[in-house]
């Protein structure tokens, strides 16, 4: 490596960010993904420190005392609390930056829900130029996905994508490089751990906290009936008598809480479907519909959607990192970055 190569290596630092409801991704040009953490911060209430970020803040939830709160910058996918956003995405960007030394300040690609008013896209931008950035471009975290999935974008041709985030679930038609059609709900994942929580409270007295209800999900939840039943124990506070408790439940009551939000799911793309040109329809049946986000990982969700829309559905090869992928990839390709990023 010549001398220069090396010296635009450390200086150049562009990075593609997936700041998403649950997890914030971080890919450093020519390193890959950096950092993959939840989107979750950890402040001391009196000192106004930040405690933890990511990893070590979701440890935290739900065990702080008094003083020290876990709060969640992101809601539905976008900036609830700008401060709180701003100082997270900030120790995220100097943890892509380990040993880096000097650099300058990088360029950034950020991945956003399709739904977002212009104003909520602006705070997205002002919190990276606050964060450090030199210049940031925007792109809709379907288009990303799309991307960072293979599908062929640049042609004339109808690719649905369906992004199931923690906080929204997207649903766009892409053609030559750009959103036919999109349709976004501030349904997802989230509202699944939710549900099980009222699930469990209605149905057993039992209240339980997000990491329990997030474990649940990812052990029994299912969209359609499993071929074998699954349980699991699981511990929380009985409401009448005030005292820890344990009890045993199986996948079918599992289903039977997060349907409501499946059955949503569903709907949001029964509507993207009927609202399609129908040239593009035609091809939505030969390719398909791709799933992607950590919601698309919901047991037999691919199988649910095969069966009420009668086509074809797949999931991408890692759901839950194709729209940084995605967003990594079009730091290569400036002239198309520039075609879809929004403005």
């Amino acid at each position: 490596m010549s001398l220069w190569s090396w010296m635009k290596d450390r200086l150049l630092s562009d990075l593609a960010v997936d700041l998403g409801t649950a997890n914030t991704l971080v890919f450093l040009k020519g390193k890959g993904i950096v950092v993959q953490a939840p989107s979750i911060v950890v402040i001391n209430r009196q000192t106004g420190k930040i405690e933890a970020v990511g990893n070590r803040a979701k440890e935290m939830l739900g065990k702080t005392p008094n003083n020290v709160v876990a709060l969640k910058p992101m809601r539905d996918g976008v900036i609830a609390d700008f401060e709180i956003a701003e100082k997270m995405l900030d120790y995220f960007i100097r943890q892509a930056m380990n040993n880096r030394g000097f650099v300058l300040r990088p360029r950034i690609v950020i991945g956003i829900p399709t739904g977002v008013t212009q104003v909520e896209r602006r705070a997205v931008k002002d919190v990276a130029i606050r964060a450090k950035a030199s210049e940031v471009f925007i792109v809709e975290q379907p288009m990303a996905a799309a991307v960072g999935a293979d599908l062929p974008i640049s042609e004339p041709t109808g690719n649905m994508i369906v992004d199931i985030g923690g906080g929204t679930t997207d649903i766009a038609v892409i053609s030559l490089n750009g959103v036919v059609f999109n349709h976004s709900i501030r349904i997802a994942s989230n509202e699944m751990d939710e549900s099980i929580i009222q699930y469990l409270k209605k149905k057993y007295n039992l209240l339980i906290g997000e990491r329990t209800a997030e474990q649940i999900k990812m052990q029994l939840g299912s969209a359609y009936p499993l071929d074998e039943t699954l349980t699991l124990e699981i511990k929380g506070r009985d409401l009448r008598e005030g005292i820890p408790k344990t009890i045993v439940i199986d996948d079918q009551e599992i289903r039977e809480a997060i349907e409501e939000v499946i059955t949503a799911i569903i709907n949001a793309i029964r509507i993207a479907l009927e609202r399609t040109p129908p040239e593009l329809s035609a091809d939505i049946i030969d390719h398909g519909i791709i799933l992607t986000g950590g919601g698309s990982l919901l047991k037999n969700l691919d199988k649910r959607i095969r069966e009420e829309t009668q086509l074809p559905v797949f999931i991408t090869e890692d759901p839950l990192t194709s729209v940084v992928m995605g967003a990594g990839k079009l730091l290569n390709n400036l002239d198309l970055l520039r075609k879809i990023s929004l403005e």
